[in-house]
């Protein structure tokens, strides 16, 4: 097949292309490879900053689309799959949609249905937008709010949404917002990751637990890594003899790989109910997360054995006692960390990942 991959997100499109290829595919990434994380792309449709930035990207991407024309297949990774204003992507849409076969919306990440999924229904205990039933109102979350409701990125998410022919999700809480409303196209399948069988043998116990955290600078409140950084400052100024905290704020993707190994523990998303892509390498490397692993995570997989995952909540102190009580039994760690590479090869092994792609792809008919 001749396939198109729109937009990036963690590099959720590049490590995809990698597994379609290996299968004889024919992929065209385009992105702008996820601003500064620079993720690797075929077609490259960054945007310089200013408002003479957007009239060249607009004017580049024109002249662009008459090479993404003929696929067999064309996913969006969000509604906001060029960095245009999104009454500006209506046309280039329904270009895409006329000139190629079928077109499938990635339920990625930031969108309309996610925000109004977590503030109208509050159907997850937490989420970026509330806490049980309170609703989140700091500046961030407040900021994607006015961003996406009421706007025309609202009319072009629903529009997208309901037009095309398949959804797919890549974490249970997207899935939970789109699949009671599009039952018949959504589908969740989980993140690619290029990774390798855990090693047969165990790590030794570390002395010092190197614990690693990743800032990004523009979302840090929102996705709570400002509260967990304070709660791992406070444990390694406690216990110096046996935490190293590492901090990386917004590097590029090859230089945050290259402070990332080594690690022992990986803090990651406050607010989530699942590992995310940067999570999912780490742990693929034998790196503990603690972070996102609710019930719900494992059983939309279908895992009941290998869950390796500490999960942590919004609640004060949850991060703080995590981190204590790992670097109290520092015995359990090689084991976890074996367990962290299992889960990984076991579910999101970039191979295994593709195919579940290719059969949703293959069994969606064109929605018109």
């Amino acid at each position: 097949m001749r396939i198109l991959l729109l937009g990036e997100y963690s590099n959720v499109h590049a490590t995809l292309a990698v597994g379609l290829r290996a299968k004889g595919h024919d992929v065209t990434v385009v992105s702008n490879g996820d601003f500064w994380k620079n993720y690797p792309r075929d077609i490259d449709v960054s945007r310089r900053p200013g408002k003479t930035g957007g009239l060249a990207l607009l004017y580049k991407i024109k002249h662009l689309l008459p090479q993404l024309r003929g696929y067999d297949v064309v996913q969006l990774i969000n509604p906001l799959f060029f960095e245009l204003k999104a009454q500006r992507l209506f046309s280039i849409y329904h270009n895409l949609r006329e000139h190629n076969d079928k077109l499938f919306l990635g339920a990625f990440g930031m969108d309309w249905y996610w925000v109004t999924g977590c503030r109208q229904r509050k159907h997850l205990r937490y989420s970026d937008f509330n806490i049980g039933d309170t609703l989140r109102d700091d500046p961030s979350a407040q900021r994607e709010i006015d961003d996406w409701c009421g706007t025309d990125k609202e009319r072009l998410n629903r529009q997208i949404a309901e037009d095309c022919d398949g959804i797919v999700a890549g974490l249970y809480e997207y899935w939970s917002c789109y699949a009671p409303l599009f039952p018949e196209k959504t589908t969740f399948i989980p993140f690619p990751i290029i990774c390798q069988p855990p090693p047969p043998k165990l790590t030794p116990i570390p002395e010092r637990v190197k614990v690693f955290i990743g800032i990004n600078r523009s979302r840090s409140a929102y996705k709570g890594t400002d509260i967990m950084l304070k709660e791992a400052q406070r444990v390694a100024m406690e216990h110096p003899e046996t935490m190293q905290l590492e901090v990386a704020e917004s590097v590029p993707f090859a230089q945050y790989q290259a402070m990332l190994d080594g690690s022992d523990v990986l803090l990651d998303q406050l607010y989530s109910y699942t590992p995310s892509m940067n999570t999912l390498l780490a742990m693929s490397k034998g790196i503990i997360c603690v972070g996102g692993g609710e019930p719900e995570n494992y059983e939309i997989l279908n895992e009941t054995t290998c869950r390796p995952i500490i999960n942590v909540t919004p609640e004060a102190g949850s991060v703080r006692r995590a981190l204590k009580e790992l670097i109290a039994h520092r015995e359990d760690i090689p084991l976890m960390k074996r367990e962290s590479q299992e889960y990984v090869y076991r579910h999101h092994e970039v191979s295994k990942v593709t195919e579940h792609y290719l059969r949703f792809w293959n069994e969606k008919g064109r929605n018109r």
